[in-house]
């Protein structure tokens, strides 16, 4: 296979050359100890491919650590009634958590928790079901969806201070857990737009890094202090994008960046950079304030390499390794999906 990695791969040749008594594994191990991959969950009638996905590429290439983003296609039996389309069974989660535990892959159940639940014209399942928990009831979804709209709707959201939100929230969570045999869960809580709007019945007024810091401390408290389950989040609404100029969606332009200062730093932040920069602050900055680092990046070859390169450069013994994540890219595709391959023909290596 074409390598596409040389500059990278150099990096790492001059990073090892003084470690030449340690095994190739090692050296891995030292360079990178997480090697993460996060996906969409299969759908049941692609779940045999998914395996032979995860025995035959993901285990060969040293990866050891797999993010499923499950959300609510799953068969749950605390609330069936959040069960979606082409859901999984707990059976079927059983497959994927026995490939992986062969392999030596920590598997990671990922569920979209306060923003995220809609999408385009579509609102999600906990929406669907429970409309009572919308932070922005006010919002119609669209029959077409645009950005930019008059209602500034992304995603919606749902709302942190219902009463009844997190009793349920916290069932599903256990679940997944349970079946994916996790003592680790990824919460999501990326490109939250809308939170504390002057029209939201509950939120009216408030501070949104205190709303959103509340949203994350409620799901710490039950994760880690209860079920001493470790919590991984995404990294954008805990930047300032008054300070770094990377974008709405890459950092907090609706005043949530505050929040990294008002939650636990023992939660592993996931900063996602999807585009060429020549430095990535967020990187540094969550280092400093104390929390464990795994930087994520996506579709562009040469951001992957350059987030790879400044994260080892600027990093630390709580810099964790790197995720490759595969946002919209189909399951038959990703072997030729280039940053996926470059990048896992770098751990082949």
């Amino acid at each position: 296979m074409k390598n596409y990695l040389s500059p990278i791969y150099f990096f790492i040749v001059i990073f090892l050359m003084g470690a030449n008594s340690l095994t190739a594994q090692s050296r891995l191990d030292s360079l990178l100890p997480v090697r993460g991959f996060c996906i969409d969950a299969p759908r049941p009638a692609g779940l045999d491919s998914f395996i032979r996905f995860i025995d035959a590429e993901l285990a060969p290439r040293k990866v050891n650590t797999l993010i499923v983003q499950i959300d609510y296609h799953y068969q749950f039996s605390t609330h069936p009634e959040l069960t979606d389309s082409f859901a999984l069974s707990k059976a079927d989660v059983g497959r994927i958590v026995s490939v992986c535990r062969k392999n030596n892959i920590r598997v990671i159940p990922l569920l979209d928790l306060l923003g995220h639940q809609s999408w385009a014209n579509r609102t999600g399942k906990l929406l669907q079901v429970y409309p009572q928990f919308d932070e922005t009831p006010w919002i119609s979804m669209p029959e077409k969806y645009v950005w930019p709209n008059p209602e500034k709707l992304y995603c919606k959201s749902y709302c942190p201070l219902h009463p009844d939100l997190h009793g349920i929230l916290f069932s599903v969570i256990d679940e997944l857990c349970d079946a994916f045999e996790s003592n680790t869960f990824h919460a999501g809580m990326d490109e939250v737009f809308l939170l504390g709007s002057e029209q939201s019945p509950a939120t009216k007024g408030q501070d949104p890094a205190a709303l959103f810091a509340r949203a994350v401390n409620e799901l710490h408290k039950h994760l880690v202090r209860q079920r001493k389950v470790e919590m991984l989040m995404w990294g954008d609404r805990l930047i300032n994008g008054q300070k770094y100029e990377m974008g709405e969606w890459e950092a907090s332009k609706n005043g949530t960046a505050a929040a990294v200062d008002m939650i636990p730093k023992d939660i592993i932040v996931c900063p996602w950079h999807y585009e060429v920069k020549e430095s990535y602050p967020s990187i540094p900055m969550l280092l400093e304030k104390g929390f464990r680092v795994l930087p994520a990046g996506w579709k562009n070859v040469d951001a992957s390499k350059a987030l790879i390169a400044y994260s080892q450069k600027n990093g630390g013994p709580k810099l964790l390794g790197h995720m490759f994540t595969t946002w919209g890219v189909k399951k038959e595709e990703l072997m030729q999906f280039p940053p996926l391959v470059e990048g896992l023909e770098l751990l082949r290596n």
